[in-house]
């Protein structure tokens, strides 16, 4: 058995596609790697084909890998009915490219397979060692970051799942077992070399290569976003400031770059952004993934915000006690009428706008916690008749586009890192939180009362800002969580961030039993028809936990408890990183080689 899927240099998963709608053209054909590597053309269709797996948007068909709504809904912010999902507890048998799912889900990394580092690395070996007298110096310099663009981008995702894994600096022969059986290298060696290829990309890389490609602004994105993860993890993790500091300085740069460039703004509401059919020309979107039913490339996504599809979970009451008020202050010290108030329709016009573009106003059914997402729908999908049989938003026939990177949570990326390294001033929040705030509001929630948040005044935030913040967390740094938790909600990065914040005590609901409440219901007002008797429940502002017995209806007014919820079960410092599989190991053995167990799961 081998480690490594070995296949021929351009018949992995290469596909035809022109340069302005790489992502959504399906595969052409697979020349042979003899005939391969002679000019642009080849390299551009070569690195095409890294576009569906590290751009993957709403993915395609039913697939939901790393998808908002179905893929990515294993955090704090959501709950579902029944026992709530599980940690990891065993080392698996497998977790190979196929074996391994359970580790997207639970560390939004990657499984224990290198295919994509060895395709990586076949771009840039051809590169180096066959086509530099081919191609200008200048395309040279491009494709090359390009290669190692990708190469980061798979090593960022494994260094997420497993922390210290084996560095592949050439591709690897299938003979050569001393390599292929090599080790992990510790954790600061490899984010290193990413460090070094991330900084080759920000010198090389083309600023524009056409349309809806990869460029030096899309990559300078994806930057910011692995070295905040990084800095982070490694000022929570293991205390290293050096190395922290290090790592989120390069995410301000790589923010900067993005930001002072004038390319890119806030100016769609939500439901135009995520609802769109066609996001080219839209300044909020450095890539996105182009979808078309005429070319048959659909998803399923929409469809799980259409307000009758089930999603697997949705978000709880802890989520909604998170939002800010219009008056940019939490709800405990909001002078905002009604502020304390969780019914869904009071939180539409109490809380910062961005609730209303994501969620509905009223409860509904066919949410586990009676909240439901719509953020990945356009508005009409909401009103249209019910003579409209359109199948646009039904089953896996949506079309709608994705945004893959967009200028938001750059500047969120940017905000945090320069909140970390300590040196933020009222106009960077300006250029960022407050941009955020200022996104225009449409005309649908206008008229619900729907208004914008107040600016964020820096001089305001202090120790007393939130008391329910953590003690641990700098206030400053608490409120800038608080908007990305808002802004980025089921997109792919709250179990991301909490893990690298090194919280992930926030998904024990024994602790944090307000992951296991939906929002203020009064039955009387609405899904009165849906009380179920010894099985409909609220909580109370007691505690007081009343179940529907047929004869109470009046008294069902509180917290909606989700049917037969209970909490996950207990969870140690180990869940933090995902142990690789016994198979694997195995595999290792057999060649007399030994491949170490992640930390804390040997």
């Amino acid at each position: 058995m081998k480690k490594y899927i070995i296949l021929s240099a351009v018949a992995l998963g290469m596909s035809l596609a022109s340069c302005d709608e790489v992502l959504d053209r399906p595969q052409l054909n697979t020349p042979t790697d003899e005939s391969f590597w002679n000019n642009e053309i080849e390299l551009r269709l070569y690195a095409n084909s890294f576009y569906t797996t590290y751009f993957v948007g709403y993915n395609s068909g039913w697939t939901s890998t790393y998808t908002p709504v179905r893929g990515l809904t294993f955090a704090d912010d959501f709950s579902t009915t029944g026992q709530q999902s599980n940690f990891t507890s065993n080392v698996p048998s497998s977790l190979s490219s196929t074996a391994g799912t359970g580790s997207l889900t639970q560390t939004a990394g990657q499984t224990w397979d290198f295919s994509m580092v060895r395709k990586a690395n076949i771009m840039l070996d051809r590169l180096e060692n066959g086509m530099k007298d081919k191609i200008s110096e200048e395309a040279f310099n491009h494709w090359k970051s390009v290669g190692e663009f990708f190469k980061a981008f798979e090593y960022t995702l494994l260094v997420t799942s497993f922390g210290d894994v084996p560095y592949f600096e050439h591709e690897v022969g299938q003979t050569d077992i001393e390599e292929l059986y090599r080790d992990r290298d510790p954790r600061n060696f490899v984010m290193g070399k990413v460090y070094d290829l991330c900084k080759d990309v920000m010198a090389n890389m083309r600023v524009n290569d056409g349309a809806n490609v990869l460029n030096r602004y899309v990559a300078a994105g994806f930057i910011s976003r692995w070295m905040l993860f990084e800095g982070t993890w490694q000022k929570y993790h293991y205390g290293n400031t050096e190395l922290a500091d290090k790592y989120l300085q390069f995410a301000v740069e790589a923010g900067d770059y993005v930001i002072n460039s004038g390319k890119f703004a806030i100016q769609t509401p939500m439901p135009e952004l995520f609802g769109s059919y066609d996001l080219s020309g839209n300044k909020e979107c450095l890539i996105y993934r182009k979808y078309s039913d005429a070319q048959a490339v659909r998803h399923c996504i929409a469809s799980y915000c259409n307000g009758k599809e089930a999603p697997p979970a949705t978000v709880n009451l802890a989520f909604l006690k998170s939002i800010i008020c219009v008056d940019g202050k939490p709800y405990k010290t909001s002078s905002v009428a009604d502020a304390d108030s969780f019914k869904l329709g009071k939180l539409a016009v109490t809380r910062d706008p961005r609730f209303e573009a994501c969620f509905s106003d009223k409860a509904n059914i066919n949410s586990g916690t009676r909240i439901y997402g719509r953020k990945f729908i356009d508005r009409y999908a909401w009103t249209r008749p019910a003579k409209d049989t359109n199948p646009l938003y039904e089953s896996v026939t949506n079309v709608n586009d994705a945004p893959v990177m967009r200028y938001g949570e750059v500047l969120l990326n940017w905000i945090e890192a320069k909140a970390e390294l300590g040196n933020v001033t009222q106009a960077d929040i300006d250029k960022s939180i407050n941009a955020l705030r200022a996104r225009p509001i449409d005309e649908t929630a206008k008229n619900k009362g729907v208004t914008q948040t107040a600016p964020m005044v820096l001089a305001e935030i202090d120790a007393s800002f939130d008391p329910d913040r953590d003690a641990d967390v700098d206030p400053l740094l608490w409120e800038i969580r608080r908007e990305r938790r808002l802004e980025l909600v089921f997109e792919y990065s709250r179990l991301v961030d909490i893990r690298r914040w090194k919280k992930l005590d926030y998904m024990d609901n024994n602790k944090n039993p307000d992951t296991m409440l939906g929002p203020w219901i009064d039955f009387n007002e609405e899904l009165n028809t849906s009380l179920t008797k010894g099985s409909t429940k609220v909580q109370k502002a007691d505690g007081t936990v009343v179940t529907y017995d047929g004869g109470n209806a009046a008294d069902m007014i509180g917290f909606y408890v989700p049917i037969n919820i209970k909490p996950r079960s207990a969870f140690s410092e180990r869940s933090y990183l995902y142990p690789v599989g016994n198979t694997q190991i195995q595999q290792y053995a057999e060649v007399g080689k030994k491949l170490t167990q992640t930390t804390g799961w040997e």
